[in-house]
């Protein structure tokens, strides 16, 4: 009765619920078959109740003396078997659905189809997968058994296969402590009976060539743990493509045919000077950014189109995508990952994904996809205790489990699961043409004691706190993206003093391009949200960056983490009415793209969206229809285009050379000022942290001749109140100031920032 209800229900969530009962029911019929009939072949016996680790053995065409086989199947609810080469009838083993024929070994080719008939008189035809031999080079077994196999995504997982001209799927997948490991799908029933795997003892693969299969098919694996005997459903690790969520069957995705066209710029990222070059990245959840008219998923192809014009309009170079890989649950926001191979399917498939990634680079926009190495979640159809034990965790969970994000974290020391990381970062950078990894929570990576208790964390083999595996994992990692990828770029969200983030690997440090710097963010917005007759007070909040600017590769992040969980948005994060709020944030955004370092900014950040961002709504867009709103968006606009076309703003971002302070003392009216410089070329910056305007303001400059004003960021145009010094040149006197030879007498505006060029 109960096995009627599940097949009379309908929809995917139907078969979704036959799978879990598959696995319920079959827990019990295994251990009661009908080979219980006093069959005395113990083989059959463990084929039957699906236990048995080398089905090779027993099923499929079968040597015997004399120059004679015996073809062998395991075809539960099948009537009635033949051979259809020959048209030989199988005979039963009584009792069981065991189906055997013997004949003369010339009767039988080496690989022949099955046809039988079930219950209800339906005819099914396949090839019988167990006269295949392995099919996995012994090659690719010993690099993944290294740790050293930069492209296991290539043999594990399911790919399109053919074998002596028979086309299907080739199955693999990693699980060391499995008694047995079946391929299940629709494609039989989700019957774990039907088609087990063959294990690489010693290796911990089991794999199976599965004929007659495409690309398409949905499927799992079912894996009955060696200790225990406890059987249950996983997803495939390395699966490349998953259904929509909340189902969780990964897809056979086939080989890509997708024709690439963004030769060129891959090319130009290769030999890119990315240090002098400017880097201004748009931090962008998919999700959530738009929508379509009925509040549905945008497919990645109309993304890519809307997108792209969108970041080209404000002067972004890049795009930075919360994490697309296939995560279940909206709400994280994909940071709890369980498809370290598969863009979500929310969006489309990955050749939508593809397509996406390749408009952005013809329209001259590089992706960076934010990456998450660091945990993984606990559900039941992921990587936890993958085979019925810790196999990608450590069993210890004063090591193998987050407690602030009740999530799981990966034993670098193993491996295998080294590999599945390092292919998983390639596999983005080769197959989708990824132009950045931003490492996520790296320092919840390098302490053993991140966020723990004493007494809740195991010191090293020295004593020390440092994760050592860890350490290596993303030493080496850098290694090999930087020596497979030539111009792919790495970011490490890092917020500790770790010294040398983003010095390379063979002078000590991690290997990281560039490092995000969440000292400067912190005090920039700490000092920020004080009411300006304050801030005098704190004046040292916004030179202390200075001190260390030049120590790491930095980029400059205001990010989706500071506008969520009641931290409030950027606009609210300022003090004040109105006025004062967006003068503020117009005031923060010119003193990011000034101040040394590469740029980041989260969504909606960009036009002072003025609610939290909400990861289950779109942004709120509408505000636009404000003036102050479309004025802050055109500020960043226009902070871009100029950042992007003045040397002296991005050509020493990393050099110490690049910066010189004119006045970063002037702390009684909050005031400071310096020289961007690149060569020969140099700006003038001057910020006012007060509402109170400055008339007459005597600036030393670093050259004689004349200076003219080239931004503003209390123009009108962009809802300021206009006070400032026009478009005529202010020429310099010869008049020491500020220790220099030459100055200038200059209004400098209300909460806002002026830059100067000579002319």
């Amino acid at each position: 009765m109960f096995t009627g209800q599940l097949l009379s229900l309908r929809g995917e969530c139907a078969r979704e619920t036959l799978r879990r009962a598959r696995t319920i029911i079959d827990n019990e019929t295994y251990r009661r078959t009908d080979m219980t009939r006093a069959n005395p072949d113990g083989d059959l016996q463990m084929i039957t109740e699906a236990r048995h680790h080398d089905p090779f053995s027993v099923l499929g065409r079968l040597p015997l003396d004399g120059g004679r086989v015996r073809v062998r199947a395991f075809i539960p609810g099948a009537a009635e078997v033949r051979i259809v080469e020959g048209e030989h009838l199988m005979q039963r083993v009584e009792g069981t659905d065991v189906f055997e024929f013997e004949g003369r070994a010339a009767e039988i080719p080496a690989h022949y189809r099955l046809l039988w008939r079930d219950a209800e008189h339906r005819e099914h035809v396949c090839h019988d997968p167990y006269t295949y031999g392995p099919q996995l080079a012994d090659f690719d077994l010993h690099l993944f058994g290294e740790g050293r196999h930069w492209h296991a995504y290539r043999f594990l997982g399911a790919h399109e296969h053919e074998v002596d001209g028979v086309a299907g799927i080739r199955f693999a997948v990693w699980a060391p402590n499995a008694e047995r490991v079946s391929v299940v799908g629709d494609f039989n029933d989700w019957d774990g009976r039907r088609h087990p795997m063959r294990v690489h003892q010693g290796r911990g693969v089991w794999e199976l060539f599965i004929p007659d299969l495409a690309p398409g098919t949905v499927y799992k694996y079912e894996i009955r743990s060696r200790e225990g005997g406890q059987v249950f459903l996983k997803s495939d690790p390395y699966a490349q493509q998953f259904e929509l969520r909340p189902n969780t069957a990964s897809i056979v995705a086939g080989t890509s045919r997708y024709a690439w066209g963004d030769a060129e710029w891959m090319q130009a990222r290769a030999e890119r000077d990315w240090q002098h070059a400017p880097l201004s990245v748009y931090e962008v959840h998919l999700g959530s950014w738009q929508r379509g008219v009925e509040g549905e998923f945008l497919n990645y192809r109309e993304l890519a189109h809307r997108l792209a014009d969108y970041v080209t309009e404000m002067g972004f170079d890049h795009v930075e995508l919360l994490p697309i890989t296939e995560h279940p649950f909206d709400l994280s926001w994909g940071y709890q990952c369980t498809g370290y191979y598969a863009p979500t399917s929310r969006f489309g498939t990955p050749d939508d994904f593809r397509y996406f990634v390749d408009h952005l680079h013809g329209n001259g926009i590089g992706v960076i996809l934010d990456w998450v190495p660091a945990h993984f979640p606990k559900d039941a159809h992921a990587l936890a205790r993958f085979d019925g034990t810790a196999v990608y965790e450590h069993a210890d969970p004063r090591k193998g489990e987050h407690l602030d994000w009740s999530t799981l974290i990966f034993n670098y020391s193993r491996h295998e699961v080294k590999n599945f990381l390092l292919s998983s970062a390639l596999y983005w950078l080769e197959e989708f043409h990824i132009d950045g990894l931003r490492v996520d929570a790296v320092a919840s990576m390098l302490y053993l004691d991140y966020s723990r208790e004493e007494g809740e964390w195991i010191p090293n083999e020295y004593g020390g706190r440092e994760n050592l595996e860890a350490i290596e994992f993303l030493k080496e990692m850098n290694t090999v993206v930087h020596g497979e990828c030539p111009g792919v770029l790495t970011f490490a969200e890092e917020s500790t003093s770790w010294p040398q983030v983003s010095r390379p690997v063979d002078m000590g440090g991690l290997g990281f391009d560039m490092k995000w710097n969440m000292g400067w963010m912190n005090d920039t917005l700490s000092y920020m949200a004080k009411d300006p007759v304050h801030r005098a007070h704190h004046h040292g909040m916004l030179t202390f960056s200075m001190l260390y600017a030049f120590t790491e590769n930095f980029i400059l992040p205001f990010s989706h983490d500071e506008v969520v969980h009641g931290k409030r948005s950027m606009l609210h994060k300022m003090p004040g009415d109105e006025w004062q709020r967006f003068a503020n944030l117009r005031l923060v955004y010119g003193y990011m793209f000034t101040h040394p370092g590469k740029k980041l900014l989260f969504m909606g950040t960009e036009f002072g969206q003025g609610n939290e961002w909400n990861s289950a709504a779109v942004l709120d867009w509408w505000v636009l229809e404000f003036g102050f709103h479309g004025g802050i968006r055109r500020q960043v606009r226009d902070l871009n285009h100029l950042y992007r076309e003045r040397r002296a703003l991005h050509g020493l971002d990393f050099d110490g050379r690049g910066f010189e302070w004119i006045d970063c003392d002037d702390h009684q009216h909050s005031l400071l000022s310096f020289i961007r410089r690149a060569g020969d070329d140099h700006v003038v910056v001057v910020l006012n942290f007060t509402p109170v305007p400055h008339h007459g303001y005597r600036l030393g400059v670093p050259s004689a001749g004349a200076y003219r004003e080239v931004f503003n960021s209390d123009s009108e145009f962009y809802g300021g109140s206009n006070v400032g010094n026009g478009p005529q040149p202010l020429a310099t006197e010869a008049r020491e100031w500020m220790g220099r030879e030459h100055s200038i007498p200059l209004t400098v505006p209300p909460l806002g920032m002026l830059i100067l060029e000579p002319v």
